[in-house]
């Protein structure tokens, strides 16, 4: 059982050493090395049941979010050996090592709730979406996000984008993306946004203050852009995403709404639900397309996995025509995009 998780907390420093974060490769090793069983916390992490991995509980991020959440509550010791500060492994370790035994019951605690995250940079490849439908149908449209967990995404139309060494979004945008941008140029458009909607089966409320640790806990230590993104963003947050399963939501909104395009998406969140209700959901939206018209058109954009790499695939489908368009690829955390879609 002890094996499993030094496993997994080594497959993590991997997979954050491939997004850019030394700092998290660096805890999570020096976790996999040194944690060992003996108190109710450690006990507990190693006895864990189930998939410790990203692709089920990720484990080794509610620790090491629960550690930052510690740090950003103020924590002297973690402050000090966090950056940016530079610490050694020896100290990072000393600081750590301590916090999981002063702070055992707010850990234990914290780790009993999946990983929130709302990547806000993942809203570049939304502002290029939503300026290719604008270009197509000339609508406003109506947006309906699946596991949006805090709704930060669905503000996207209030973000600006620089790409390809243009600028697109409003003047006044609240935050402005500037991923590395591979491949063909936007359409010019003025996208609108009519209405919008999202779903989370845990909700989080960014106006909060445990929202708002939540959120940023899980933002990695020393990748401050993506921390400043976030803040921004919660800033212009309004009313936290709806509660409730992502399919029964969405099958009561998908009537056509003349004069508005349905634009239906998900960012790394339909992967992970079961396959049984993503095939309820392709349904649904397929009986959906067979009724959208060019008045009341149809779209369905994802962002994710598909066991390629590098990144995630941006596909997007299209109705009342039935086009299926390949947008290229995207980082995990939207720090590239390589765009194919049509001008």
């Amino acid at each position: 059982m002890t094996e499993r998780l030094r496993e997994a907390l080594r497959y993590q420093a991997e997979a954050c050493a491939d997004l850019g974060s030394p700092f998290m490769a660096r805890l999570c090793t020096l976790l996999a090395e040194h944690l060992e069983p003996g108190t109710p916390l450690t006990d507990r992490l190693f006895g864990w049941q189930g998939d410790l991995g990203p692709r089920g509980d990720s484990v080794p991020l509610r620790l090491a979010g629960a550690l930052h959440a510690l740090k950003l509550q103020g924590h002297t010791g973690l402050a000090q050996a966090y950056p940016p500060h530079q610490s050694n492994d020896a100290a990072l370790w000393a600081a750590v090592s301590a916090a999981l035994s002063s702070e055992a019951a707010f850990i234990n605690r914290w780790i009993d709730s999946p990983p929130q995250t709302n990547e806000v940079r993942r809203a570049a490849c939304l502002i290029a979406v939503g300026h290719l439908l604008d270009a197509r149908f000339g609508l406003p449209l109506n947006i309906l996000e699946l596991g949006a967990s805090a709704g930060l995404n669905l503000n996207w139309d209030r973000f600006a984008l620089e790409a390809g060494g243009q600028r697109f979004g409003p003047e006044d945008a609240v935050l402005t993306l500037r991923p590395d941008w591979r491949g063909l140029p936007l359409p010019a458009a003025n996208p609108k946004v009519a209405r919008r909607s999202g779903v989370d089966l845990k909700p989080v409320n960014a106006r909060s203050e445990m929202g708002r640790l939540r959120l940023l806990a899980y933002l990695w230590p020393d990748q401050p852009e993506r921390i400043a993104l976030t803040e921004a963003a919660i800033g212009a947050a309004t009313a936290p995403p709806e509660k409730g399963d992502a399919i029964d939501w969405l099958a009561g909104r998908l009537a056509p709404k003349p004069g508005q395009t349905r634009l239906i998406y998900s960012t790394i969140a339909w992967q992970y639900f079961p396959r049984a209700a993503q095939e309820r959901g392709e349904r649904l939206i397929r009986d959906a397309g067979a009724t959208a018209t060019a008045e009341s058109p149809l779209a369905w954009f994802g962002m994710e996995t598909d066991g390629q790499s590098p990144g995630a695939a941006m596909t997007l489908r299209l109705w009342p025509s039935g086009a299926a368009l390949p947008l290229g690829r995207i980082d995990f955390h939207g720090r590239w995009i390589d765009w194919t879609g049509p001008v």
